[in-house]
């Protein structure tokens, strides 16, 4: 059986909401951020160098990474669900919006989040050029979001696991206001309506308040 080894406001939530939608068995184990440094616990560093969440267990297997333990996830234990063959229509869309996540949204999001820490004046260009990075991103997910109803096209996918997290979690560190983007927030009520995210975020994160608007 699978172990998930979960951190509070993580990215690992995509994992346990992963195993839900696919009635995967496993034991999700609770890690607690170290409370002055909002840290990983030393328990994580001593499953994984890195020392951040996720990390599963499957018999000897130690995987870190979300998108790999995603994919590892779906290829072992899935049986061909959430993800979109090379011969379906929406392959290249499944392929763009799964690897998007963390290798632009979430990027743009940390990168954001850094330079807003350091308080920088309103006109700084770095700042003022990250912001503009962050706008066209979430621009381009608007536009994504406004004729396809999940990322991929018509069916819900593992693609939208991995982009979640960033739109939602993330904002606790990196508030972004997403007013302006009606087809996000629209989109965020399906996921919002998904059986399998609710138990996923009950379990993972009970009490924590989802930003969902």
């Amino acid at each position: 059986m699978l172990t998930i080894h979960h951190l509070g406001k993580s990215q690992s939530e995509r994992i346990v909401w992963l195993c839900e939608e696919l009635g995967v068995p496993y034991v999700l184990k609770h890690h607690v951020r170290d409370a002055v440094t909002m840290l990983s616990p030393p328990e994580l560093r001593a499953l994984h160098p890195l020392g951040a969440a996720p990390v599963i267990e499957d018999g000897d297997l130690v995987l870190a990474e979300s998108g790999a333990i995603v994919e590892y996830i779906v290829a072992k234990h899935g049986g061909g669900r959430l993800v979109l063959g090379p011969d379906h229509p929406d392959f290249a869309q499944y392929l763009y919006w799964f690897h998007f996540a963390n290798g632009n949204l979430q990027p743009n999001m940390g990168r954001n989040m850094l330079l807003r820490r350091l308080d920088l004046p309103a006109d700084n260009p770095v700042l003022l050029a990250m912001k503009e990075r962050l706008e066209r991103v979430l621009k381009l997910i608007e536009a994504r979001l406004g004729v396809a109803s999940w990322f991929a096209g018509d069916a819900f996918t593992a693609a939208d696991i991995v982009m979640v997290f960033s739109l939602t979690t993330m904002r606790y560190f990196m508030p972004v206001d997403l007013a302006p983007y009606p087809n996000i927030l629209a989109y965020l009520q399906r996921v919002a309506a998904r059986d399998a995210y609710k138990r996923a975020m009950a379990k993972g994160d009970p009490g924590m308040p989802l930003l969902l608007t």
